[in-house]
């Protein structure tokens, strides 16, 4: 059976631990090359992690025909181009989220990999973690009864220092700020669990001053004609949140989003509590998805389309702040 040999492109922080040990040990599976703009760190990254080559540029890695999936692991600003680049070059493709700088950008990414034939993923790697598809049952089964809305909240302290002037802060590079790259998580998820989002509106405020991007963000949405939602992602908050709770007729479904935490119903009084860890590297289970996918045993349930989306959704979001 064929091993699924990787290339990296933007071996940075989020392949240390994350990602790129998952394409090693993901059965099938194999990492062979990687690149990034500091060539001395992609060597080094190399070194630490046992990868055979470093490419100099994303061109050679792209060109290399001893690859066969591209992960593409940097900031938004350059998704499109690089997806392009690697449609173009006739292999599959694995894109970090939030999957493009704009919906608008999804959309030519997702042509261009079908005019190519070839498969195009977005790493919402929460959608094939135990927890999430525990939740998943629990909703179709009827667990809480019909759902009827769901509610978000995510807070944290006001970046400020080194860490306000990170990439995430910047919507040159990260398509707006913090929310671009927290909400992806909590809208495909919902998009996981209960469908896709169907309309949604929002409101975006800088009330911090510390970033020129949003720090506080309100959203409403509806799921077809049978659940409406809310959200709050608080920036500029005294302490950290992450909840997350789906309402239906008979009872309530919550967890985190972004924390390793439990699941918990309530239901007529009583509370039944689902107990998941996270495993090492979380996207090993994504990623072993797609390898199955790519060998013909399985199917990898985060296609583009569904990352677009939640870019989709997001965007409408911010759409007033940013105008």
């Amino acid at each position: 059976m064929q091993t699924i040999r990787w290339g990296i492109i933007g071996c940075g922080d989020v392949t240390e631990v994350k990602s790129g040990p998952a394409l090693q040990k993901a059965n099938g599976s194999a990492l062979v090359a990687v690149t990034r703009r500091d060539r001395a760190r992609a060597e080094d990254y190399a070194r630490r992690h046992g990868v055979p080559r470093v490419h100099a540029h994303a061109d050679d890695l792209l060109n290399d025909p001893e690859i066969d999936a591209v992960y593409i692991a940097t900031p938004p600003s350059s998704h499109r181009d690089l997806a392009l680049k690697t449609a173009a070059a006739g292999k599959a493709c694995l894109v970090e989220k939030p999957m493009a700088m704009n919906h608008a950008e999804c959309l030519e990414m997702i042509a261009a990999f079908d005019a190519a034939r070839r498969p195009f993923w977005v790493a919402y790697y929460r959608r094939a973690l135990p927890r999430f598809l525990k939740m998943r049952e629990l909703v179709r089964s009827g667990a809480i009864g019909r759902l009827t809305s769901i509610h978000v909240k995510v807070n944290g302290p006001l970046a400020a220092g080194d860490a306000s002037r990170s990439w995430r802060f910047d919507p040159a590079t990260a398509g707006a700020g913090l929310f671009l790259d927290l909400a992806s998580h909590c809208f495909d998820i919902i998009d996981f669990l209960a469908g896709p989002v169907t309309s949604a509106t929002g409101f975006a405020l800088n009330t911090g001053g510390a970033y020129a991007a949003e720090d506080v963000t309100a959203a409403a949405f509806q799921i077809r004609d049978s659940v409406v939602g809310t959200g709050v992602w608080n920036f500029n908050a005294p302490a950290s949140a992450d909840s997350m709770v789906f309402t239906g007729s008979e009872g309530e479904l919550s967890t985190a989003v972004l924390a390793d935490e439990d699941v918990v119903v309530t239901r007529k009084g009583e509370q039944n509590t689902y107990r998941f860890r996270n495993p090492p590297h979380v996207h090993q289970p994504l990623i072993q998805s797609i390898v199955d996918e790519l060998r013909g045993e399985g199917r990898c349930e985060s296609p583009a389309e569904t990352g677009a989306r939640a870019s989709w959704v997001m965007e409408r979001c911010v759409e007033r702040y940013y105008k």
